[in-house]
């Protein structure tokens, strides 16, 4: 399977890698690690000398807890790192880390590949227009509720089916005005209990069902830390061990701080093919 986004060809014959760049101060683990150009530049050259596939680039934090930002707020943000990387790195397939469609379009006028978007268009209607106008590639994911009250109500009468059953109602709207570059993601984290991850990676596989390749957020996150009695900075191991378990149970893209350890992880499954 392949997509091409915006003009770059996504292969997905071998699984990817998707290293995060977070310019935001409130992101729940490297929260103001990356505030200036220079630094953002630098961890991108990283990232990708490491074996990243995708840069994807973020200026709203959607930790739980966390409240929305507005279109100009993110504009003012990210205008010039979106600017400096797609002059510096006009080879990277990047992905723009947003649910405001105004910096999407932006973006992808620069030559961003892929729209990573948390909401799936739920708080933008010209989302989908974008994607398609530009014929990106689109990252949607599930959460129930709002990043602000996603852990306040995490109940489902069948958890699996209610998000498999999102997904398809999502690529039927899509379908219907012709855009069938869709990357689906689970959103581990995102209006889920520490049990329904776990029961989602256990399952990992049912979402081959809908068609479409498949991204996986597992970095550093609370389902991790919080079994272990430990915290974000001290999560890598765990990371390694699910990001390898959700390659193994058919993840296409993994989506990582770390991408030198996500490599690691790659090639030892790789060789028991």
């Amino acid at each position: 399977m392949t997509l091409n986004c915006n003009g770059k060809i996504l292969d997905f014959s071998t699984k990817k890698i998707m290293g995060i760049v977070n310019i935001s101060k409130d992101s729940f683990f490297d929260g103001g690690e990356y505030d200036n150009i220079e630094k953002v530049n630098s961890q991108v050259s990283k990232l990708i000398s490491n074996g990243a596939d995708i840069i994807d680039l973020g200026a709203a934090s959607s930790k739980p807890g966390s409240k929305l930002i507005g279109p100009k707020e993110e504009f003012d943000l990210i205008y010039n790192h979106i600017n400096e990387l797609a002059s510096n790195f006009s080879e990277v397939l990047f992905s723009i880390d947003t649910y405001n469609s105004s910096v999407a379009d932006f973006a992808l006028s620069k030559g961003f590949s892929l729209v990573n978007d948390i909401s799936s268009g739920k708080y933008d209607k010209d989302m989908f227009k974008v994607v398609k106008k530009h014929k990106a590639g689109y990252i949607m994911m599930h959460m129930k509720g709002d990043p602000i009250n996603m852990q306040v109500n995490t109940n489902y009468d069948n958890l699996i089916e209610s998000i498999i059953s999102f997904f398809k109602l999502k690529i039927e709207e899509l379908e219907k005005i012709e855009f069938t570059n869709i990357i689906i993601d689970p959103g581990f984290g995102f209006g889920k209990s520490i049990d329904d991850n776990y029961e989602i990676l256990k399952n990992l596989k049912l979402f081959k069902s809908l068609g479409k390749p498949i991204m996986v957020g597992l970095s550093r996150k609370s389902m991790i830390y919080k079994v272990l009695n430990s915290s974000p900075q001290d999560a890598l191991n765990g990371t390694s061990i699910l990001n390898t378990l959700a390659l193994e149970k058919g993840a296409n893209i993994i989506r990582v701080h770390d991408v030198k350890e996500a490599m690691e992880c790659k090639k030892l499954l790789e060789k028991l093919d």
